[in-house]
């Protein structure tokens, strides 16, 4: 039975919605298309309909999640305009982003994945959303009351990457707090509570 043109493209944005999910929580080499398919609740035999392969929907799929990712920081900074990027880092360096890999950023979750992978296709997306981020980090710094100075923003953004991923790591939930406290506080300084507290 022939599928019309209109629900094949919403099986295509299904497959791509599943996989940015699955491929930033399982990695690259840790799900298959099978699953994948599966996930999405659609047969394994419409995959190759849709992509040349799952290099091919890992680009893709990394595409799309670099655009969720930008949508949520636009919504987050729309909220809290005052101190445009504390709230990036705290959005960022977080428990929530920590325990979702699913749903945040592509650098912690794919980054040292895509870096042992021959793909120029790939890696151009991670290099495309590092070059957002420096963007965002270097004009947020500038509209930031309490900017940290006259940081670069590749430190920041390596350190916002590192803690992530460090904080993944450690199964003791007090420690990976504290480190990804330590990691906001360096970035943007003490919170305003306890500035607040201190004066």
């Amino acid at each position: 039975m022939r599928v019309s043109r209109e629900r094949a493209q919403e099986n295509r944005e299904q497959i791509i919605e599943t996989a940015a999910r699955l491929l930033r929580k399982h990695g690259f080499d840790g799900i298959g298309v099978a699953d994948i398919m599966k996930a999405a609740g659609l047969t394994h035999g419409g995959f190759y309909r849709n992509f040349a392969s799952k290099d091919d929907l890992a680009v893709k799929a990394s595409e799309r999640a670099i655009a969720d990712t930008k949508a949520l920081l636009k919504d987050g900074l729309a909220q809290q305009p005052k101190d445009p990027l504390r709230t990036l880092i705290e959005r960022y360096v977080s428990s929530a982003h920590r325990d979702d890999p699913g749903s945040g950023c592509i650098l912690p979750a794919l980054a040292a994945d895509a870096a042992r992978r021959d793909d120029p296709a790939l890696r151009a997306v991670f290099i495309t959303a590092i070059q957002y981020y420096l963007d965002q980090i270097a004009k947020l710094s500038s509209a930031s009351p309490g900017a940290s100075g006259s940081r670069h923003p590749a430190a920041i953004l390596s350190e916002m990457v590192g803690a992530v991923i460090l904080s993944r790591v450690i199964a003791d939930a007090p420690l990976a707090e504290s480190l990804m406290a330590a990691v906001v506080a360096d970035i943007a300084g003490p919170s305003p509570e306890i500035k607040s507290a201190e004066k």
